[in-house]
């Protein structure tokens, strides 16, 4: 699975799963969202994540299931066993690691392992990285990682479209796989260790302007096991969680639960379609603060906001205007979702490069 396919996926409803199996990190990146740590031990229960994935059928069952932390390489043998469990049923499985193990010259067989299990292996790499784990030493590993067959690339972070990194490293990876390695960009943002010093999340837009999320499309597992339905940092940690975000828990709901909560739920559906701050203004609620997912967050304080969805979403039209907007977002391709959502300067990157003389054009 290639990335342009797994980001190319995003805009639908429940078609991906994100699963955060740790918070813990052996490295301690200043930018980094989680704020994870070797020392922190917040992570779900490994049997319930197991007995949740297990729950996945082939007629219900996510697209795509992306493994992520903190670490989740510092749990191998969960990874092999999470991967297998989801591919069983259909699924596609995903892993984004900070690449802690490039240090050794030799990848260690249970990483490697791991590795071998996923349909995808992302590495993150970015200044604060490099500060920890050298650029060479990432490039090698990333090397032996394609010889195994499984598709790889690289998430890059920088601090904008203008930060001199972000030039030189895309040029880096460009230049050492020849344009074969595809690389998803973002900007770092104000959440975790960066929230000291990161420029802040965009603000929202005008109130009553359609501006859709689908970052509200994915249910991610948290680090105690509660199921969200935005990737939002904050949202994430936010305890309790606003009730029109919270999809369940793996500890007492199976994933046919989280996906039909996911599906059916007209706030939800309109936050897909046209967005927080144009939902809100139909309801006649406060725009509930200054950034988009501030405005978001603040939706479950109004009632108005719950009866103006029922109102408009709910039952099969609901569902149609979903599926229509999930459509839409999903016409301009990958690219068009990394101009929405992530670095847009650097959004073609996601693709790699046809070789030339592929015959494939």
């Amino acid at each position: 699975m290639e990335l342009g396919e797994l980001v190319g996926r995003r805009p639908f409803p429940a078609a991906g799963l994100l699963l955060g199996l740790t918070r813990r990190c052996p490295l301690s990146c200043a930018h980094c969202s989680t704020g994870s740590s070797l020392t922190t031990r917040e992570e779900p229960d490994a049997g319930r994540l197991v007995r949740f994935v297990g729950s996945f059928t082939r007629e219900n069952r996510p697209d795509v299931v992306m493994l992520t932390g903190g670490e989740p390489l510092l749990l191998p043998a969960l990874v092999e066993e999470l991967s297998a469990r989801a591919r069983a049923a259909g699924s596609r499985t995903a892993l984004l690691s900070g690449m802690f193990f490039a240090r050794s010259r030799e990848i260690p067989p249970p990483v490697l392992r791991a590795i071998r299990g996923v349909d995808h292996f992302s590495a993150s790499l970015d200044a604060h990285h490099e500060r920890e784990i050298p650029r060479a030493d990432v490039f090698r590993a990333v090397h032996r990682i394609r010889e195994t067959g499984v598709a790889v690339s690289f998430h890059l972070t920088g601090e904008g479209a203008d930060d001199p990194y972000l030039a030189d490293i895309t040029r880096a990876v460009d230049s050492e796989f020849g344009g074969q390695v595809p690389s998803l960009v973002n900007e770092v943002r104000a959440f975790g260790r960066a929230a000291s010093w990161a420029a802040p999340a965009r603000t929202g837009p005008e109130a009553g302007t359609v501006s859709p999320c689908a970052m509200a499309a994915w249910p991610v597992v948290a680090f105690d096991g509660a199921v969200l339905a935005c990737c939002n940092q904050d949202t994430v940690d936010l305890r309790p969680a606003p009730a029109h975000l919270y999809l369940g828990h793996v500890d007492t709901d199976d994933w046919a639960t989280v996906r039909g909560r996911a599906l059916e739920s007209p706030v939800l559906r309109m936050i897909r379609t046209v967005g927080p701050a144009h939902l809100a203004a139909r309801a006649g609620a406060s725009p509930g603060g200054a950034s988009y997912c501030h405005g978001c967050r603040a939706l479950g304080a109004d009632d108005r906001v719950a009866d103006e969805a029922r109102s408009v979403a709910a039952g099969a039209v609901g569902a149609l205007l979903d599926l229509t907007a999930a459509r839409r977002g999903a016409a301009e391709g990958p690219v068009g979702v990394v101009r929405h959502h992530g670095c847009a300067a650097y959004a073609p990157l996601v693709l790699a490069r046809v070789p030339a003389g592929d015959g494939s054009r």
